[in-house]
């Protein structure tokens, strides 16, 4: 098995354990879920705008018009597919005492756009790592740290609803599966188009659909989930360590 792949596994993997403290009682607190949500959109947007799109617009035989556009299908795909998606978010678990009906609601409405929004990234976890190893580690502990929340989204109100902890973590695992299942077509189809301009052109499009995802879906539940602290922390804090392993590593010359 390819290491972007396993890559992919594990990041897609990490919504167990949001599921885990869903079931379990052991829910982090709200300004944690604030931060990691935060830290993981710094991670992805440095990574985007720094390492990705940069590499992509470098690559022999790319033109701008085709890497910058590419770009701007990312965005805009993104954005689009938002738009559509049903949208309940985490913060729905804070409720004092929601209804059965209500919870079952908000548990499909979840499961369905938490893994409609993880496929793509899915794809775009094995397509960075295929390029670049060193970029898809951080989008893939980026993704990880964002996987946690959003997994314990979805089991704690099938939890409280069904009173089934192997329900709550099977539906919370589907969201997770969505990912994976990305990075999967993405290795069996992207196996065969290895020309390097193909492969640059995807990574502009994934690197448009990571600052999509940072500025219209992760920054916004960060403040939605803790509103009495500044997000931005956590945005800052992910650009800093990544900024600074990014340079370790190229400075050691394994970037």
């Amino acid at each position: 098995m390819s290491v972007p792949l396993i890559l992919t596994l594990l990041a897609g993997g990490a919504t167990f354990i949001g599921a885990l403290l869903g079931v379990l009682g052991q829910k982090p607190s709200n300004r944690v879920l604030a931060f990691s949500l935060g830290f993981a959109a710094g991670i992805m947007l440095l990574i985007s705008l720094m390492e990705m799109l940069p590499a992509a617009l470098h690559t022999e035989g790319m033109s701008p018009v085709l890497g910058y556009g590419m770009f701007m299908v990312g965005l805009l795909g993104y954005f689009a597919l938002d738009r559509a998606l049903p949208h309940a978010h985490p913060q729905d678990l804070m409720d004092s005492k929601p209804q059965p009906r209500n919870l079952r609601r908000t548990a499909l409405l979840l499961t369905l756009g938490i893994s409609l929004h993880n496929f793509p990234e899915g794809v775009a976890t094995y397509v960075t790592a295929s390029s670049n190893l060193e970029l898809g580690m951080g989008i893939a502990l980026a993704v990880a740290l964002h996987n946690i929340p959003e997994g314990l989204a979805v089991a704690g109100p099938v939890y409280a609803a069904t009173g089934s902890k192997r329900k709550a973590i099977f539906w919370a695992g589907i969201s997770g599966l969505a990912e994976i299942l990305g990075g999967v077509l993405a290795w069996l189809i992207l196996g065969t188009m290895v020309s390097p301009v193909v492969m640059a052109a995807i990574m502009a499009a994934v690197a448009g659909i990571m600052v999509a995802l940072s500025v219209d879906e992760l920054m916004p539940l960060a403040k939605e989930i803790d509103p009495h602290n500044n997000p931005s922390y956590g945005v800052l804090c992910g650009m800093a360590v990544m900024g600074f392993s990014l340079t370790l590593l190229q400075t050691n010359g394994i970037g």
